[in-house]
């Protein structure tokens, strides 16, 4: 999930209405998972194709790449590329990861029968690990969901995030556009056919063969349309682009879910089309649009500081919310919509707080350190 439009040596303008439509996104994730948590299955979530924001946050990182960095590389080495990556996002993993283990022994439920098993050399031993973003295998899944990080779930789609990353570093930055847009038809071919034969692209947090399959696809064909979509086209003028593209996303990852158990095919259709064809048009019109006034600019820089931490630091509370509703034997939406709205705008504070007194301190630090 790529935070940097620009740096402090590019004199490029800056997609302010992009930032704003990636805070956008990153709320409606944390409704997916208030609202996962009180579902029966995949058929009745609320927020039913909340998952796909990752996607988005996929093309939208693709397109950010490109636009930032297509045009530095005769001086700047992989080296320092990759640094700048590790700058940009890792001190939020780490955050979200210690958060994870602060609260883990505190989630205790009968739906994470493992924990209360878990030794603290086990957990310390996971954390350490998840400090990396590397996976740890289902051996040490300490949670028994069998996550690939069980102290921050989300921290999977880091770890894809930053493989496209490093693929984009050592040779695809290089291929002509030609080449490129073979790349994306064959990856998006790729994505439409496991959306189409499972019903859905939801996966990619288990260390195992058919998870890594399906994370390498979800972020093959994004992150390199969107780079693709960096280099060929031409942002026009938009007006109220922020709204329109906020509606969009809203109608796309709040859709029921279409099809039924008998014909998944259908919602696979539904999802490749998301992906492939609408999630490049909105980020398109958010690179077209303008901004208005000076209240819809703080609502874009707002939005877009606290995306990433929000992704980064919700899930940790999110399990203290399912392992209570699993206590309480169930509840409904009308019973746990205060809490739910409760942890909702704790996140959000919490990503603020996250942002001004860790991430940007850090990260002034980091770059002393690495030296631009």
């Amino acid at each position: 999930m790529n935070t940097d439009f620009q740096d402090s040596q590019s004199a490029k303008p800056h997609y302010l209405i992009l930032d704003g439509l990636r805070g956008v996104a990153a709320l409606i994730v944390v409704l997916f998972h208030l609202t996962e948590a009180l579902a029966s299955g995949p058929m009745d979530i609320l927020v039913n194709h909340g998952y796909l924001a990752v996607d988005f946050f996929f093309l939208l990182s693709g397109f950010v790449i490109g636009y930032a960095y297509d045009e530095r590389w005769q001086r700047m080495s992989v080296g320092s590329f990759l640094m700048r990556r590790v700058e940009r996002l890792q001190p939020m993993v780490v955050l979200g990861m210690t958060l994870g283990a602060i609260g883990f022994y505190f989630t205790d439920s009968e739906i994470w029968p493992l924990i209360h098993t878990v030794p603290v050399w086990k957990m310390l031993l996971v954390l350490f690990i998840g400090y990396t973003v590397l996976p740890v295998p289902l051996s040490l899944d300490i949670r028994g969901w069998q996550e690939m990080h069980p102290l921050n779930s989300v921290g999977w789609s880091l770890l894809f995030e930053y493989l496209a990353n490093i693929l984009y570093a050592i040779g695809i930055r290089k291929l002509s556009n030609k080449a490129l847009t073979t790349v994306v038809i064959i990856a998006g071919v790729a994505l439409a056919h496991l959306a189409i034969s499972r019903g859905d692209v939801s996966g990619g947090w288990t260390l195992n063969v058919e998870h890594v399959y399906i994370g390498f696809t979800r972020v093959m064909y994004p992150f390199f349309a969107g780079l693709l979509l960096s280099r060929i086209t031409k942002p026009t003028r938009i007006n109220h682009a922020l709204a329109w593209c906020s509606l969009l996303i809203v109608l796309v990852l709040f859709m029921p879910r279409i099809g039924g158990a008998n014909h998944v095919w259908i919602n696979g259709i539904y999802e490749s089309l998301c992906i492939i064809v609408i999630f490049p048009l909105i980020v398109y019109l958010g690179a077209s649009g303008f901004i208005h006034s000076e209240t819809e600019r703080k609502i874009c820089k707002f939005l877009g500081d606290i995306s990433y931490p929000l992704y980064l630091v919700h899930f940790p509370i999110i399990y203290f919310y399912v392992a209570w509703i699993s206590n309480n034997g169930g509840m409904t939406l009308w019973e746990v919509w205060p809490i739910a709205l409760l942890i909702l705008l704790a996140s959000i504070a919490l990503a603020y707080a996250s942002l001004k007194w860790y991430d940007e301190p850090v990260r002034k630090w980091l770059r002393k350190k690495i030296g631009r």
